[in-house]
Order: C-alpha cells, then structure tokens, then sequence
C-alpha cells in the first residue's frame, strides 16, 4: 500500500490520520461536518492511480465511509472494537479522536488490525429491518408490562390469563373504567393507543420480512435443512454469519454470534451458564426462540435438549442448542459461499412501512 491512514468516526467530526509510505508524507485533520458529501469531497485529494487504504472502527456510522471510499476507489477496512481497544493496551493518557486515528493507521500498516467483515447493501438492509422490528417489539412489549403494573398498583381485578396483548380488550377497558383512578386511566389508555399503532408497523414490517426471506437463497435453504428455523431467524442468520470465507471454523461463528457459555472459574468471580461475550441482539434472540422449539417431543433435538435440561436447567438447555442451530448453518453457509444472498424469488413491491 502506499498511502494508509485511519479515521476515527463521530457523530460530529471525523479525525484522520494518514501517512504516503513512499515518501514519508505525513496528515492529520478533521471533517466538519461528518456527513457524506464533506467526506467525498474530500476523498477526491487521492490519485486513483495510487492504493489508498483506510480503517476505521465498525461504530455508528461506519456504513457510509465505507460506501463513499468504496466509490472513490480507495480500501476500507473495518476494524473490530473491542478487539482493537485491547489492543491498544493500557491507557496512560487522555484517550483523544488524534490517538484513535493513529492507532487504526499504524494497526493497519503493521498488519495487526482486527478486520470484520463488510457486507453488500442488500444484507445491510436485511439488517436493518431486522434490529427495526426488534425494538419495535421491545417497545410493544414494554408498554403491556406498563399496564401490567399500573393495574396492580391500584389492586385491580387481574386481566386474565391471555395477558394484555391477546386478552379481551372490552374486559380491559371495563377494569380501565370502573377500577382506576384518572391517572391510571390516562396511563392504561396512553399505553394502549400506543401499542395499537406498534402493531400496525410490526404487522407490515413483518409481511415484508416474510416476503424477503422466502425469496434469498441462502434463507430458503436453511429454513429447509434445519427444524425450528423460520423466515425471520433464516434471514437473521444469513445476513450476519453469510458471505465466501466468512468464518474458518464453526466455533467462530458461535464466538462472533455470542454464544459461548461460561464455566465455573477458580477464582469464582465467573457464574456458570452466563453468556461470556456479546453479539449481534436480533440474532441472539431469534435462536433462542428458534432453540425453544427443541422443547417440543417431535423435535430432532428433543433428546439432546432433555438431556442438558436435566442436568442445568431449560435456559441452558436453549443456549446448547442454538449453539449447535449455528454451527449447522455455518456448514450450509460457507458451501453457498455468496449464492446465499442471491434472490430466487423476487418479492411483491411490499407495501410502505411508515404512514
């Protein structure tokens, strides 16, 4: 390479920091403001004759550097965050946006930069519809619970066994009416006007889901290879473990998803059973729904998931076998290579989401 640099990402500036090997040139500076026209603007000082490479760290906001470098011929190479905050050791001074910088550039001259992997626009989207029907979702579920909890605050009459989000809603409404005083009204009545209008965009966000994931190679054939595997956690799993030479070994992959279990330590500082390293939330969560389905007698896993039940208990016994859901999908994956994300299927033009 003859000219490396690194950029440190913020919402506000970004810092870069840069070096021509062939004749010791040396820059430092910001972009202000950090948006996409500044930065290829300024992207456009490079000879598209001469290899240019630049790392930043995979933080908000890494899609569209990667994008407008991507367009002005120049290497993007997206580093892994906490990989590369250990490797930058101990802090003995004030850590600063020059000092980041730096430390990208000089990792990636020296060959020592924890790279992840950067996915095509399409499965960029794929992820994005995903992470936005979670938090709709944990919203939708966070404001039944708030009923929950103002109607037992003031002692009410239980919903029933359906809860909030399935249960009669005329019933609802008559415990609403007759057993609350007018903040706790006002509350309920706030809240459920709220979650009506989050299902609305869950409904259509998920009929677009469906659609997509019926449509991708790889989703269709992981639905189909492996029990318990649905549209939703399909497209999940294509979308964050899919791509040629994406992982070298399975166990990588349950490491990347962030699905390594902990064990009794000496020091018994470390509980057993607990998740040792975070991973991408979406996907987590649909294998562990995906996983529960292992409960069930007709399932292929149903001995194995009884066994580990037996011995810990059903929240580990779910953990396993999403472990061993990854590991399968990993095989069929890596031999689709990227035929995974070909579309064989195009989807109906899907309705608008937001109104």
């Amino acid at each position: 390479m003859s000219i490396v640099g690194g950029v440190d990402i913020y919402r506000k500036q970004l810092t870069f920091d840069w070096v021509d090997e062939q004749n010791g040139k040396w820059e430092r500076g910001r972009i202000v403001p950090a948006d996409r026209e500044r930065l290829a603007g300024w992207l456009t000082r490079f000879d598209s004759t001469v290899e240019v490479a630049f790392a930043f760290e995979g933080c908000t906001g890494w899609r569209y550097v990667a994008e407008e470098m991507a367009r002005a011929g120049v290497v993007a190479h997206l580093a892994e965050p906490a990989d590369t905050a250990a490797l930058r050791g101990r802090k003995r001074r004030a850590k600063t946006d020059k000092a980041d910088a730096k430390l990208l550039r000089e990792l990636l001259a020296s060959g020592r930069l924890p790279q992840c992997y950067i996915p095509p626009t399409q499965v960029l989207e794929w992820r994005a519809m995903l992470e936005l029907y979670q938090d709709l979702r944990g919203q939708h579920t966070a404001w039944a619970q708030r009923i929950q909890a103002v109607c037992f605050h003031q002692g009410t009459t239980a919903p029933g066994q359906a809860g909030i989000v399935r249960g009669d809603r005329a019933r609802l409404k008559a415990i609403v009416d007759e057993q609350l005083t007018v903040s706790g009204r006002l509350q309920v009545n706030t809240a459920l006007g709220l979650m009506d209008t989050l299902a609305d965009h869950l409904d259509r966000l998920r009929r677009r889901l469906l659609s997509t994931a019926r449509g991708v190679h790889g989703a269709r054939v992981l639905m189909h290879e492996i029990y318990g595997v649905g549209p939703l956690s399909s497209l999940a799993l294509c979308a964050w473990l899919g791509g040629a030479d994406r992982f070298s070994s399975s166990r990588k992959a349950v490491r990347f998803v962030g699905l390594d279990i902990t064990v009794h330590s000496s020091d018994g500082k470390r509980s057993p059973g607990r998740l040792s390293r975070q991973g991408p939330p979406v996907l987590r969560w649909l294998l562990f729904e995906a996983a529960k389905t292992s409960a069930r007698a007709c399932a292929p896993g149903h001995d194995y998931y009884t066994a580990v039940r037996d011995r810990y208990d059903a929240n580990r016994a779910c953990l396993s076998q999403a472990r061993r859901i990854v590991r399968h999908a990993t095989h069929l994956l890596t031999e689709l290579g990227d035929d995974a994300f070909t579309i064989v299927a195009q989807p109906p033009t899907p309705t608008t989401i937001a109104r």
